[in-house]
């Protein structure tokens, strides 16, 4: 494994700002990036983001730049931590200044609109000279910030990647597991976020925890029944970028997805839900995305077809829930070890 003397996390955001500061406790010399010069000269005064991280005190050898040419420079190891519209265009302006055989690491959990691209095949098209992987998992940022026993994915089939991610990111509280199912990892995490929005919504609307416990079990079979057919492997979805990152963010206050549901629960239309949270919630696009695609592709998704025409069509939020009984009754486990 090389030694890694430089550190770049593009995006600072709740994620990217919580994994630079990670890495940067560890010893690494680490820039987080953002757009905002404003916000980076905040950051670099108070060692504070405030506007994505309010309350949490950053490492005091964290740099911040609104440079990127300047962030980039003679780094070995660059995390994507942008939102999905955004990943296209930042991998791009990127392009020139990564030197082949640079580590990409993908953190951000979406799917390009019209392209039906996950963000690693975005970055394999826009920067060819690179090695790319994805991290995915149960990994709320302000969980990590307050240093809670986390554990997360790193995806790849090249294992020397992995060791260097697992180096730069694990600690006492902090544990990266590998995986080779690049594909599948990644798939997980673009999709648990519907789901998300739906278990907020029967939050709000104060449903049981039988309710739940089915809201969640069955919305795992409609994922890892949806990845196999894309070739995915559908046992992945039983590890810690599916059902443990499908548990945490169906069931946690923390989660933005989870937060747009409960807006939509208590009666607040799409755009009110989505500027009353404040950040980007990936599942609102990914649901439509996923509709899209499961319907050419003849894949039987109940819960992502009600909860379309919940948010885009104006449909009664009860019907996400009503779609759970109305569906057909197949098997309990789709899928088997053999």
């Amino acid at each position: 494994m090389a030694t890694v003397t430089k550190i770049a996390v593009l995006g600072g955001g709740s994620f990217g700002t919580a994994i630079a500061n990670m890495i940067s406790a560890n010893g690494h010399d680490v820039t987080l990036w953002m757009r905002d010069r404003d916000n980076v000269e905040q950051c670099a005064r108070l060692h504070e983001n405030v506007n994505y991280m309010p309350g949490y005190r950053l490492d005091d050898n964290l740099k911040f730049s609104s440079d990127l040419e300047q962030t980039l420079q003679s780094c070995q190891v660059v995390f994507f931590s942008v939102p999905s519209k955004a990943f296209r265009d930042i991998a791009h302006q990127a392009k020139p200044f990564l030197p082949p055989g640079t580590i990409a690491i993908s953190t951000a959990k979406g799917i390009e609109a019209n392209t039906f691209k996950l963000m690693s095949e975005i970055l394999e098209e826009e920067l060819p000279q690179v090695r790319v992987g994805v991290i995915s998992g149960p990994n709320l940022a302000k969980e990590i910030a307050k240093k809670a026993i986390t554990a997360t994915v790193i995806a790849s089939d090249d294992s020397e990647l992995c060791k260097t991610v697992q180096c730069l990111l694990g600690s006492r509280y902090f544990r990266v597991y590998a995986n080779r199912d690049r594909f599948g990892v990644e798939l997980a995490g673009a999709l648990k976020n519907i789901y998300a929005i739906a278990a907020g919504m029967a939050a709000a609307m104060h449903m049981g925890q039988n309710t739940i416990s089915v809201l969640i079990t069955r919305s795992l079979a409609e994922m890892s029944r949806f990845a196999a057919k894309l070739g995915a492997n559908p046992m992945t979805f039983l590890g810690l970028s599916g059902v443990g990152d499908l548990f945490v963010t169906c069931t946690s206050p923390l989660s933005r997805n989870f937060q747009v549901g409960y807006a939509l629960g208590e009666g607040l239309g799409l755009e009110a839900a989505v500027a009353k949270v404040g950040q980007v919630a990936e599942g609102i696009n990914t649901t439509r995305i996923i509709k899209e695609e499961a319907e050419q592709l003849g894949i039987y998704m109940p819960l992502v077809s009600a909860l379309y025409e919940t948010m885009f069509n104006q449909r009664p939020v009860s019907e996400v829930l009503s779609s759970l009984m109305l569906a057909e009754q197949s098997t309990d486990v789709e899928f088997f070890a053999e």
